[in-house]
């Protein structure tokens, strides 16, 4: 429960520290005091967002400062899963700097906004109006059973489970998707790939080939200028070799006369052992050229083959093709990996169909043997609130489509009256009806509930008189289990209070404030009476106060 709150430099409060107590506490104040400061402050040390116009004075930091006590609520799994120091007496401070930044700390820790808002799910319940009318939501009803049901953990399992489902779904749409478009580009694909596989392509091949058919194609003319080369390089009396060895004898007689005239035969020699070889080798290609039509025509059938792969694909080399046989190759590989994935999706999907209805029906039959609870609950205390008639009839019908929390759709009707058909609250409940339905709604509640503090903003909007002093009895009630706030207007209810605080505004020279404070037995007299009459109490008033308050 919140023990104790400060304020320094939030709206129109400069500065304020109050401490509160356990039990049925109630806030009162003309409009426009400042109770709605005093939510909103509470408002940003449970995490919600904040700005510059949170500063009364913009050249100083606002800091806003709650204490807690929480040894009762077993949140130190919390505070370790979140690495934060635990203890019995926790506080929250929340920092707005005039430079607009916004800080938050836990026990001194400092932590994020999320962190804040998840720590604030277990300490408080703030019931505003809007939330009232929220009661006709199909959502909040549903969280209405479902905590009587005691549906949470397995909601939570279910819904864990819905998320990978989902997940699945969507990859397997998305493959299909694909394998569809795939399955449409496969056939000309294979016909592709099968066209460069029967080509039997070899990086570099290209090359030898055209060196190949260039020598085929033109056989005769090579072995023509060959044979000629040789004729002139062996003819006996006149040929190239008859004549460097008549070179290489003139200068062997006079070599060992000077070592310009040795190096010269060291040359000729040279020359003539080249040349040897040369001749040797023109006699080998010589002996290698045959005409091979047959060679030729099929050189030529490949190269025409690659000729038309390149042209058809728009390369210019054997590698490049090879490159797209291999994303050929690839591509028809993926698609039979894509339909193993597709199988092993639509396994786990059918598995996981099987277990959601599983939890769904769970959460369905719990409903069902909730609602006749909730319906008796609900009837017993609206009957002490003014509603002896009163009447619901909830239905919850299992459909096919999964959604948030089960397969259910739910139907919930009421009747305020006898003779009257049912109808959705939206539409057939009054606003003072809607607030005595809450106020039942979260009474109930408080019997599931651990939570530590409910603060009811103004939730007896539309009743009066003796219909107020038993909402004021039912919120006491509720207090000997948790602790109670109420903001209200209506003095039968702030008289059922343990503390009564008062919020008001004062003026000190040009500047307004909002105050916040305790009031003591005669003080609280003196508020009631006020609250009966106006201003100007009467002793009637002051009568009628402490009738009420005893």
């Amino acid at each position: 429960m919140i023990t104790s709150l400060s304020i320094k430099n939030y709206a129109l409060i400069e500065k304020l520290s109050i401490d509160f107590s356990k039990g049925f506490s109630t806030i009162t104040g003309e409009t426009g005091a400042g109770k709605s400061i005093i939510l909103g402050a509470l408002g940003l040390v449970l995490g919600k967002r904040a700005d510059l116009t949170s500063l009364k004075n913009k050249e100083e930091k606002c800091v806003i400062e709650a204490h807690f006590e929480i040894s009762k609520y077993n949140l130190l799994p919390f505070f370790e899963a979140n690495d934060l120091d635990y203890e019995n007496d926790t506080i929250i401070r929340r920092e707005i700097l005039p430079s607009g930044k916004s800080r938050a700390f836990i026990n001194d820790s400092p932590v994020n906004l999320q962190e804040l808002q998840e720590l604030s799910l277990f300490l408080i319940d703030i019931h505003s109006q809007q939330q009232t009318q929220e009661l006709s939501d199909e959502n909040v009803q549903f969280d209405i059973i479902d905590a009587i049901a005691n549906n949470k953990e397995t909601i939570l399992e279910y819904q864990s489970l819905l998320k990978s489902y989902k997940s699945d779904k969507s990859k397997l749409n998305s493959l299909l998707k694909r394998q569809s478009e795939s399955k449409k580009e496969q056939e000309y694909n294979t016909f592709l790939l099968d066209e460069l596989v029967a080509a039997q392509l070899k990086a570099g091949e290209q090359e030898s080939l055209e060196a190949d058919f260039e020598k085929l194609n033109n056989v005769e003319i090579i072995k023509e200028s060959i044979d000629r080369s040789l004729a002139i390089t062996n003819e006996e009396q006149i040929g190239v070799m008859h004549n460097l060895n008549e070179i290489k004898v003139s200068l062997q007689k006079i070599a060992s006369f000077s070592t310009e005239y040795q190096s010269l035969l060291d040359r000729i020699t040279s020359v003539t052992i080249e040349f040897d070889d040369i001749s040797d080798e023109m006699n080998r290609c010589s002996e290698k050229l045959i005409n091979d039509p047959e060679q030729l025509d099929l050189i030529s059938q490949k190269l025409q083959v690659i000729f038309n792969l390149q042209k058809k694909h728009q390369v210019s080399s054997v590698d490049e093709l090879l490159e797209i046989q291999a994303n050929l190759e690839n591509s028809v590989l993926e698609l039979g990996n894509m339909e193993e994935e597709i199988a092993a999706l639509t396994i786990s999907i059918e598995q996981k169909t099987i277990e959601l209805d599983a939890f769904s029906t769970t959460i369905h039959t719990n409903r069902l043997d909730s609602i006749p609870v909730l319906s008796q609950k609900l009837i017993t205390i609206l009957e002490t609130l003014g509603m002896p008639n009163v009447r619901f009839n909830i239905d919850v019908n299992t459909t096919e489509t999964y959604f948030q929390n089960g397969k259910d759709e739910l139907q919930f009707l009421f009747s305020a009256n006898k003779g009257t058909d049912f109808g959705l609250l939206k539409k057939v409940a009054s606003g003072g009806e809607m607030s005595r339905i809450m106020l039942a709604v979260k009474a109930i509640l408080a019997q599931y509930s651990k939570l530590p503090t409910l603060i009811f903003d103004e939730i007896d909007t539309g009743v009066s008189g003796e219909i107020a002093i038993r909402m004021g009895e039912i919120m006491k009630e509720m207090s000997q289990e948790m602790q109670i706030f109420a903001i209200t207007h209506l003095p039968q209810i702030a008289a059922k209070g343990n503390a009564h605080f008062k919020v008001f505004k004062s003026t000190v020279g040009e500047d307004t404030q909002s105050e916040l404070k305790l009031l003591n037995g005669e003080e609280r007299v003196v508020e009631i009476a006020q609250m009966l009459s106006g201003t100007v109490v009467s002793d009637s008033a002051l009568n009628h106060a402490k009738a009420l308050l005893n």
